[in-house]
């Protein structure tokens, strides 16, 4: 099974995010912004970094970009979508995913190692998870904090879409201590904290991350 990751002017962490996928067993496939072919790939990760150095909006131009175009008509199909970080910025940007995110409430960019709760199990990325699980992944950003109205609040909380939870003080000011949510069909994930920095004992604090890229890949054979 092959994971597409695509690259942005700014992008830092795709690189990561493939080693991630290659350590969880898939293939992974670099993707070029400016591309409009998404290589046949069956899954897609949008990675961290400023992608366009956050001119504008965090992911406000991303989503403009010429790979966006398949990607978004991919995801609105069922294909499995994971945005971290940058990459939940621009799922916001293209409305694959609901909400916003804003400047962290302190006004300071913070990276630490994050406690999340996972909320929702029945996402491709998120399966190979238990209801409620805690895990520990990094946490790096200064526009994280995910914010909506209530009634979109209110609505995600009701379906499910809340795919991870802030414990132990929340970094950001996320509303409600979002850390992840998910659209309504699930196969779509914004995520702020960073899994592919937690994939094996050598470089992460935890291998909890590993758990999103063998969650997909799974499902991707299961399907």
């Amino acid at each position: 099974m092959t994971i597409g990751v695509v690259t942005f002017p700014g992008s830092l962490d795709d690189s990561d995010a493939m080693r991630a996928v290659r350590i969880a067993t898939g293939d992974a496939v670099s993707l070029w912004h400016g591309d409009a072919d998404l290589k046949g790939v069956d899954a897609i990760v949008l990675p961290g970094g400023f992608s366009y150095g956050d001119y504008l909006r965090c992911g406000a131009i991303a989503r403009f970009a010429p790979i966006m175009e398949p990607l978004i008509d991919a995801a609105r199909g069922g294909m499995p979508v994971l945005g971290i970080c940058n990459g939940f910025q621009i799922l916001c940007e293209t409305h694959l995913l609901p909400g916003a995110l804003v400047r962290n409430d302190h006004r300071k960019f913070v990276c630490r190692d994050q406690k999340l709760r996972i909320e929702n199990t029945s996402t491709p990325w998120t399966s190979a998870y238990q209801p409620g699980q805690e895990i520990v992944i990094p946490l790096k950003n200064g526009e994280g904090g995910y914010v909506a109205d209530e009634s979109t609040l209110d609505r995600l909380e009701a379906q499910g879409q809340v795919v991870a939870r802030y414990l132990d003080g929340n970094p950001n000011g996320s509303y409600r201590d979002i850390a992840g949510v998910a659209n309504e069909r699930g196969n779509v994930v914004g995520l702020m904290p960073h899994p592919e920095h937690a994939v094996e004992a050598l470089t992460g604090p935890t291998t909890d991350g590993l758990g999103f890229f063998t969650s997909v890949l799974n499902s991707l054979v299961t399907a």
